[in-house]
């Protein structure tokens, strides 16, 4: 029985660790998403907002996935995906698109289209609105912003003039 109970525990504890380096995919309006960008947590963070319609920012994912498997260990660094993805295909077709292109970062869904004209500005002024767009953070403060297709040289430009 001592056995059983010492396995059952094991096997607890490395689901909750599994489960903690789950990259995290949920739906969020914008004051939701704000909360996790200004986090104020001495980190680097690059967002990217992007959509799976979207040709130059299904374009630029694997490079963004490659620039985030060298930084990701780097106590310093965050990336963050923003899809504007409709809220309703969730579960369905962005899930399976992450799965298909090995996405292992975070990725929210920004439900918040009624208010597209608010929360576009608010991310920055110079933005059209259209994706891919690339914004850095640090500690909750913008730092950077880029309208249109980053190659991964020039993430990694980008990602080293703040880090």
């Amino acid at each position: 029985m001592k056995k059983l109970f010492i396995l059952s525990m094991a096997v607890i504890s490395l689901n909750c660790f599994a489960q903690s380096n789950k990259p995290i995919q949920k739906i969020v309006n914008f004051a939701q998403l704000q909360t996790v960008l200004q986090q104020n947590d001495n980190k680097l963070c690059v967002v990217n907002f992007w959509a799976t319609w979207c040709k130059p920012c299904v374009k630029e994912l694997p490079g963004f996935m490659e620039v985030n498997k060298t930084y990701r260990d780097k106590p310093g660094f965050k990336m963050i995906l923003v899809s504007l993805d409709m809220a309703s295909e969730m579960d369905t077709h962005v899930k399976a698109f992450l799965l298909k292109n090995n996405i292992d970062t975070d990725v929210y869904l920004l439900d918040d289209n009624k208010r597209m004209n608010e929360w576009i500005p608010a991310i920055d002024k110079k933005w059209s609105g259209a994706i891919p767009a690339t914004v850095i953070y640090r500690n909750g403060r913008k730092v950077a912003f880029e309208e249109g297709e980053l190659s991964k040289e020039e993430l990694v430009k980008m990602i080293n003039n703040y880090l």
